[in-house]
């Protein structure tokens, strides 16, 4: 299949998107930060920290696989593949939605991700009240609300995340749009390195998290905590601040999150086109 000129067109906005991620300089405060963090975790045995990364890689898969196996997604799946038919009626399976063009596919994606970042600003609010089961519970919403988001937009491009490959593809999407935007080069180069013809298991490395990923969930216990300390202030004047922190920091993770899946799943989309120059 022929890539049409809106194909080059949207090619070449991702291939700008990709430059600004390789362009991203180290300062001298990172590059020390990034050497204590080196030093830090070299001190600790390996018979500590290698378990403890298999366990929370297990941990991520379970849940993507629970998350997958929910009505919601299901229903998910279903109001995808009716718009799709809107614009292709014999678009019966999530493969057939990489039969409709590119803007009709990242219309669905965009979509399912505004809703998305629209759930994560509210559930950010909600935690800025400050209830303790609420603040408890935060991170591991959070974790589960852009992680469905992940398989949404890969399905709303017309990939199966029922399939082993693309669940596992689908959670190193994840784990890469976690990651500081100094570290995103390297990880789209290495999700882009794993590409290959489409198969159906997988056979690259089953590792996902590694230290670098704990600066996410290290940045949400910070939010936490600042929220927790408004919570003792009797001035009602200052009760707004918690849910604007709260409902910000939520919305731009998630941002994050889907603006990085939209691009890493449009750039497959128009590879799989078969264009070739």
């Amino acid at each position: 299949m022929q890539w049409t000129q809106r194909d080059q067109a949207v090619w070449d906005q991702v291939q700008i998107w990709i430059d600004t991620l390789n362009e991203e300089k180290s300062n001298d405060f990172t590059n020390t930060y990034e050497k204590w963090m080196d030093h830090g975790f070299s001190m600790i045995p390996d018979h500590i920290k290698e378990p403890f990364f298999e366990k929370l890689d297990t941990w991520l898969f379970h849940l993507h696989s629970l998350i997958q196996s929910t009505q919601f997604q299901e229903d998910a799946r279903n109001r995808i593949l009716s718009t799709a038919r809107v614009f292709d009626e014999e678009v019966n399976t999530i493969p057939e939605i990489k039969n409709l063009t590119i803007d009709q596919v990242s219309y669905i994606a965009d979509q399912h991700s505004a809703r998305h970042r629209l759930y994560a600003f509210i559930q950010g609010g909600i935690t800025g009240t400050g209830k303790t089961i609420l603040l408890g519970s935060d991170f591991l919403v959070m974790i589960i609300l852009n992680l469905r988001a992940v398989q949404i937009i890969a399905m709303s491009y017309g990939y199966d995340i029922k399939t082993p490959y693309e669940m596992m593809t689908s959670l190193k999407v994840f784990h890469a749009a976690t990651l500081p935007k100094r570290l995103k080069g390297n990880a789209w180069d290495l999700l882009v390195r794993e590409l290959g013809e489409q198969q159906y298991f997988y056979d690259g490395t089953d590792q996902i998290t590694s230290y670098q990923s704990l600066e996410g969930p290290f940045k949400q216990l910070v939010k936490v905590y600042f929220i927790s300390l408004f919570q003792k202030e009797k001035d009602s004047k200052w009760t707004f601040i918690p849910l604007v922190v709260g409902a910000g920091a939520n919305y731009l993770f998630s941002r994050k999150v889907t603006d990085f899946a939209d691009k890493y799943y449009k750039f497959r989309y128009l590879q799989d086109k078969g264009w070739e120059k």
